[in-house]
Order: structure tokens, then sequence, then C-alpha cells
């Protein structure tokens, strides 16, 4: 019978590679140092290639050691899934959800997702992450976080993803500027570098320019802020003018300001709100339950 490396050894490995750092793995791992290193040596000695070249003040991943991490997390990951699998079987809306969310919707939307797991789902408990769609989809791939929630469509190539409604974009302009402004609204008509717009990594730029047809970028000014209350302050202060999601307008982003909201041309501009996870996960009957739920009791009727 072969002699398989433990998976105590493999998470060793792939904390060493999150860290780049012996001590901060080992106090990640909760052991001490030596213990992490000797470790990493035996599972070297089990697998009979070298995973980390060494020396006395760094060391660096192989190459057959970068595929083992890989390898190690999806192993891992799949490990966690079973055991909540057994743990969860007959009780899916039990246990804890590792959640995600983009800076551009968690604001506004994930305290209401808290308390409708209370209300509903009282033995359901939820660990929540803010970050860029790019980090948390590496996250979830990587089985940090089981279940995120995006502004679509974005590529979730491996994962599965539900929508559970829709936000609409408004444009805003302060009051004192909305007077010169024609109606219908000519986004030809509005002067150059005068719609502001969030940084490129936040992937509500891309939705705004793609739905509110931007293509002449001469338009879009070259400053692009860091949240959507940056965004607000800017038009405030007359500025220029910005787009914004329904749900920020809902929650109340505008409260104290002199902006005005107004309906860009064309055909309604939207996002689509949407879950995603892994496709290898043993919990789509808890993630498509809580789906149907914010679709049901959180998403407005008329924007489903």
């Amino acid at each position: 019978m072969k002699t398989l490396p433990s998976l105590k050894n493999l998470y060793y490995l792939v904390n060493l590679h999150q860290e780049q750092n012996f001590n901060r793995a080992a106090k990640t791992c909760f052991v001490s140092q030596s213990t992490l290193s000797s470790g990493i040596q035996n599972l070297e000695e089990q697998l009979g290639y070298q995973l980390i070249e060494r020396d006395h003040k760094s060391f660096m991943f192989t190459a057959i050691g970068e595929e083992v991490v890989e390898r190690a997390r999806s192993i891992l990951t799949n490990v966690d899934d079973l055991v909540e699998l057994v743990k969860n079987q007959g009780a899916p809306m039990t246990g804890e959800i590792r959640l995600g969310c983009i800076p551009t919707i968690a604001p506004f939307l994930l305290s209401r997702v808290v308390k409708l797991c209370q209300q509903e789902f009282p033995q359901l408990s939820l660990l929540l992450k803010e970050d860029t769609t790019d980090r948390l989809l590496d996250a979830l791939g990587k089985g940090e976080l089981d279940l995120l929630i995006l502004a679509l469509p974005v590529d979730t190539s491996g994962f599965h993803s539900m929508k559970v409604g829709i936000d609409l974009f408004k444009m805003v302009v302060h009051k004192d500027m909305s007077q010169d402004m024609n109606t219908p609204l000519d986004y030809q008509a509005m002067p150059d570098e005068s719609i502001f717009l969030l940084q490129t990594e936040h992937c509500i730029t891309g939705h705004a320019i793609t739905a509110c047809q931007l293509g002449d970028s001469a338009k879009i000014n070259p400053f692009a802020a860091t949240s959507l209350h940056t965004l607000v302050q800017m038009v405030n202060s007359k500025l220029g003018t910005t787009f914004l999601p329904q749900m920020a307008i809902d929650a109340g982003i505008l409260n104290d300001t002199d902006l005005q909201v107004m309906t860009p041309p064309g055909e309604a501009p939207y996002r689509d709100i949407g879950l995603v996870w892994r496709q290898t996960t043993s919990r789509i009957a808890t993630f498509r339950t809580l789906g149907l739920a914010i679709q049901q009791k959180l998403m407005p009727q008329n924007m489903k």
C-alpha cells in the first residue's frame, strides 16, 4: 500500500506558499516553525521530490513545488466540502458560510443579507469579506471563500452562478448643473472629461461603460475614484456627473447632498446581481436556498 502524504503537511505547504515566510506560516497553522519545516521535509521525502530550495537566509518553490501547491489547494478544498457535506446532511441551512462581496454591493446589501439569515436561517452563520472581483474569484478557487455576491457578467469559468436580481444604473448630477442639461440626455452634448468613474479594478466601471454605451472615451475624466462615496463627493462639488447603482441610491448614498437623479438615455442600463460558487461544492442546496431568499425578499420587485 502506498504511503500517502498527510493532509496536515499539505496544509503546511499551502500556507507557506501563501505567506512566503516560515514564521508567519507557522503562526497561521498554530504550530512551531520547526514543526512546520519538519512537516514539509517529510512531505518531500514521501513524494520523492524537492518542493522548496532553501538556504540559511531564503527559500523558493521549485517548479514541481508550485504544481504540488495548486493540487494541494484543490485537495484541501475538496476535503472541506466533504466535511461540510456530512456535517450538514439533512440540514442544509446550517453551519458557516465564508461570503465574499464586491465594494460596490457590500455597503448596500450585505447588512440586509445578514439580517435575512438571522430571521430566516438562524443556524446559518456568515463570515464576510469585501474585495475586488478578481481577488474574490481567486479566493473562491483556492477554497478560502465559499460563496460570492458579484455584479455580472464577469468571467466565472469553472464556477456556477445564480442570478438573484438586477440593479439599474442612474445618472446623478448637481441640481445647479442639471438645469443646463438637455432632455432627453445626449452623451455627445456633454463636455469632455465630465463623466467620473471608479478605478478599472472595480467591475462597475466596465458595466457602466457597456450598459450606458459610453463609446466616446473623451467624455470620461482620467481621474478614477476608489469608491462610490468618493464619486458622490466629486459630483456634489460640481466637477461633473457619474453613474450610480440603484441599490446605492436606495440605501441613501445621496443623503445630505444636492445631487439629482436622472435616467440615462436609451434602454435602461443595469447590472445583474448574482451568487457564485464552486462547481464541486457539496452545499448547492444551501446556496440556492439563500439565493432564492435574497431574490424574493431583498431585490425590489421592479428590478427582478
